[in-house]
C-alpha cells in the first residue's frame, strides 16, 4: 500500500469508527448526539483506485442521551464498533451513512464530494412504553430497516453533510432529512476539535409516530390528543474532540445540545425541549 493510500486509510477509518458516537440519532431515531465525528480528522481524499484496499475497525463506546425524544431523564447505552470496507463498499459502522448497522456503497467520490446509498437497521430501541411512566399507553416505537441516500462536501477545514433516511420496514417511521455543517481544527498531529450546527426535518408520519397522540393513545395514556404534520423538529449544536495516540488508536468525545422545535416541541409527550447528549468512544484501526 502506498504511503498516500495508508494516510487515506487512517483518515477514512478515523471518521468511520467515530460515527458510533453519532449514529443513534440518525438510524436509531433517538435525539441527535453529534455529527462532529465527520470533522474530527481530515476528510478522506479518495482518488480512483486508491480506495481499493481493505479497511477494518473494532472498538466500543458509551453514550448518554434522553430516554426518549423530549424526555426529562437520560439513559446510558454501550455501543460496539465493528466495520469493514473495500473500495466503494462498506458494512457495519459508517459515518456517512450515520449508522452502526449498515451496508452500502459510495456512488461518487472525489477530492471534495462523497455520495452514496445504504441500507441500515436500528441498533438501539427508539422508544419503549416501559422506558418512562410518562409513555404508558402510547405503545412502542419499533426498530426498523431504513433506506438512505447521503452526500458530503468537504473543503479544507469545513464539512457539510446531508442525508435522507426512509423507513422501508413498514413500522410507521416515515422519512427524516438531516443537514449538518462542521468546522474542524487540528491542534496537533494527535488532537482534533470540531464544532457546528445541524437541523432535522421529519415527514408527517415520522413526527406523528414520535410526537403525535391519536385518539386510542389519548384514551390509554390520559394525554391530550395531538396531531402534527411534517416540518423541522430539531436544531442542534455539537462540539467534539478526538485524540489519536498512535496511527491505530482513536479516542473520541462529543457533546450535543439540541432543541425540539415547532409542533414537535409543543407535543404533550415532550417533557423538556432542550436535550443534552454525550458520547465517548475508543477504537482500534486495522489497515
Amino acid at each position: 500500500m502506498s504511503s498516500r493510500s495508508k494516510r487515506l486509510g487512517i483518515s477514512l477509518l478515523t471518521g468511520l469508527v467515530l460515527s458510533g458516537v453519532a449514529v443513534t440519532a440518525m438510524a436509531d431515531d433517538t435525539l441527535e448526539l453529534s455529527n462532529s465525528i465527520y470533522a474530527l480528522s481530515k476528510p478522506p481524499e479518495p482518488q480512483g483506485g486508491e480506495w481499493d484496499f481493505w479497511r477494518f475497525a473494532v472498538g466500543a463506546g458509551v453514550v448518554s442521551m434522553p430516554t426518549f425524544p423530549g424526555a426529562r431523564d437520560t439513559k446510558v447505552d454501550g455501543l460496539p464498533i465493528l466495520s469493514a470496507g473495500y473500495g466503494r463498499w462498506f458494512i457495519g459502522a459508517n459515518p456517512d451513512a450515520g449508522s452502526l448497522v449498515s451496508a452500502g456503497a459510495y456512488l461518487y467520490h472525489d477530492d471534495h464530494w462523497r455520495a452514496g446509498v445504504a441500507v441500515t437497521y436500528d441498533f438501539l430501541e427508539p422508544r419503549q412504553e416501559s422506558d418512562d411512566p410518562h409513555l404508558r399507553g402510547l405503545g412502542d416505537v419499533k426498530r426498523t430497516t431504513h433506506a438512505e441516500a447521503f452526500g458530503v462536501f468537504t473543503y479544507d477545514w469545513f464539512e457539510a453533510r446531508s442525508s435522507v433516511i426512509s423507513d422501508i420496514g413498514g413500522n410507521q417511521r416515515g422519512t427524516v432529512v438531516t443537514l449538518d455543517a462542521m468546522g474542524a481544527w487540528e491542534a496537533t498531529e494527535q488532537w482534533s476539535f470540531s464544532a457546528g450546527p445541524g437541523v432535522t426535518w421529519g415527514s408527517s408520519q415520522y413526527n406523528r409516530t414520535f410526537f403525535g397522540v391519536d385518539a386510542t393513545q389519548s384514551a390509554r395514556s390520559g394525554l391530550a390528543p395531538y396531531s402534527l404534520g411534517s416540518g423541522v423538529n430539531e436544531v442542534r449544536v455539537t462540539v467534539g474532540a478526538a485524540y489519536r495516540p498512535t496511527s491505530h488508536w482513536v479516542l473520541g468525545a462529543d457533546i450535543t445540545a439540541a432543541w425540539l422545535e415547532n409542533d414537535a416541541g409543543d407535543s404533550p409527550i415532550v417533557q423538556k425541549k432542550n436535550q443534552m447528549s454525550y458520547g465517548l468512544i475508543a477504537t482500534y484501526l486495522f489497515f
